[in-house]
């Protein structure tokens, strides 16, 4: 199993650019299952998340086609078998994803139940209550969703989320657009990803409207045709590498990216003393070799502050001047990668879903280990300010969610390898 060896110290300096957004990426892969003719899918990042989907569409009898630009070409007519199996799914939450679509092309799906990063309960049966407001059938045995669209296929519904789900919004979407009938859905996911997605659907016929705010309207028509469609920019990503340059006093411009869905992230990194220009596609970080300013932040469902971002900012509070209190409010486990940065010198009290980070001048190296994938990215960045070296155990987390992570670093000057485990 790889690890990383960071040596710390080196402020960094340089241009990068972002890679494609691996979460919208997976609901789009999914939604091509829709097409009555093949679809191309560009801009997608080299994760194995990605790998995984496309290999789980090959297990269901479609033969992806990867042309000289790394984009795929899906032919969903190929498809011979409805069932997404264990094996694959157990590795992947967003394969979830692929039951709207087979229910409303096909009728019928078996997807098993899913696995994925050990941060919290995610439950399913938002999917699942969604599909049957819309007439499908729908047993859980043996570790698989079984699902039947009704006779003359799902039929259009008013539905409600009782709590805000992005997969569960993407899933019900996707359904909607192949049903008969509108389709209302109420306390929506409001994130750029699910804007993505919505805009695919347009390009292949759909009638969606409202994506963006917390009520989405889909009118069902009755094909979706072959589309080209470029993914957007990773915004996690972008934010990652923008703290990295924060953290080090450095100077980091991020190239291939969009600052508009970035905002309360770019805002927070203000508080904390960083001097921030824009473009209509890139963004530059200066910190013009001072240590950020500590800064208070509560994670909450988009438009607010992301989830994804919270344990790098947690990196760049413990190496801060001042103290700064970190509220968790999406994911109830998510806050593992503290324990490790406590081994490194971090001063970081936990008190539920709070965390209290005082900061300190220096961190140091120590052999660390990744427990999901943004916690991973919390110990390369603390890595990148610590003295000495910093071993990171386990990160193949980090793969799942950054497409090579070390050479871009290295373009900033960091100093850092991949060694084998």
């Amino acid at each position: 199993m790889d690890k990383l060896i960071i040596t710390g110290g080196a402020r960094l300096d340089g241009e990068i650019r972002i890679s494609g957004a691996k979460n919208a990426a997976l609901p789009i892969l999914a939604a091509t299952l829709l097409a009555d003719g093949p679809v191309t899918v560009g801009n997608l990042p080299h994760l194995h998340d990605i790998t995984t989907m496309i290999e789980l569409f090959g297990r269901m009898g479609i033969e992806p086609v990867i042309d000289e630009k790394l984009a795929v070409e899906i032919d969903p007519r190929t498809i011979k078998t409805l069932v997404a199996p264990y094996e694959l799914v157990k590795t992947m939450r967003a394969s979830i994803l692929v039951l709207g679509p087979m229910v409303a092309r096909f009728g019928k799906a078996e997807v098993a139940l899913p696995g994925g990063c050990a941060i919290g309960s995610r439950p399913v049966d938002l999917h699942i209550r969604g599909l049957e407001a819309m007439g499908a059938t729908i047993e859980v045995e043996g570790g698989y969703i079984k699902a039947q669209a009704p006779e003359g296929g799902l039929r259009g519904a008013h539905f409600f989320f009782d709590t805000v789900s992005v997969t569960g919004t993407e899933n019900i979407m996707m359904a909607a657009a192949l049903a008969r009938g509108r389709s209302v859905l109420q306390n929506a996911a409001r994130e750029p990803e699910v804007v993505d997605l919505a805009n695919f659907l347009i390009a292949m016929g759909a009638k969606v409207q409202g994506a963006g705010t917390d009520t989405i309207v889909i009118d069902g028509v009755e094909r979706l045709s072959s589309a080209t469609y470029r993914v957007m920019p990773d915004r996690i990503e972008t934010g990652t590498y923008l703290v990295a340059a924060a953290v080090t006093g450095g100077r980091v411009k991020v190239k291939d990216t969009d600052p508009t869905i970035l905002e309360a992230v770019l805002e927070k990194l203000k508080e904390a003393g960083a001097d921030i220009t824009t473009g209509e596609d890139w963004i530059e970080l200066n910190m013009h070799g001072k240590r950020p300013k500590a800064v208070n932040l509560r994670t909450a469902p988009y438009p607010a502050f992301p989830t994804d971002m919270q344990a790098q900012f947690i990196s760049l509070n413990a190496i801060a001047e001042g103290t700064g209190a970190v509220i968790e409010t999406i994911f109830e486990n998510r806050f593992m990668h503290v324990y490790e940065m406590h081994r490194m010198g971090a001063q970081i009290q936990v008190e539920g879903n709070t965390a209290i980070v005082t900061g300190t001048k220096t961190l140091k190296g120590a052999p660390v280990m990744a427990t999901d994938l943004r916690a991973s990215a919390s110990l390369v960045l603390s890595a990148l300010v610590a003295e000495g070296d910093t071993l990171i155990d386990r990160i193949y987390h980090i793969d799942r969610g950054y497409e090579c992570i070390e050479e871009k670093l290295q373009m900033l000057g960091a100093k850092i390898r991949r060694v084998p485990g």
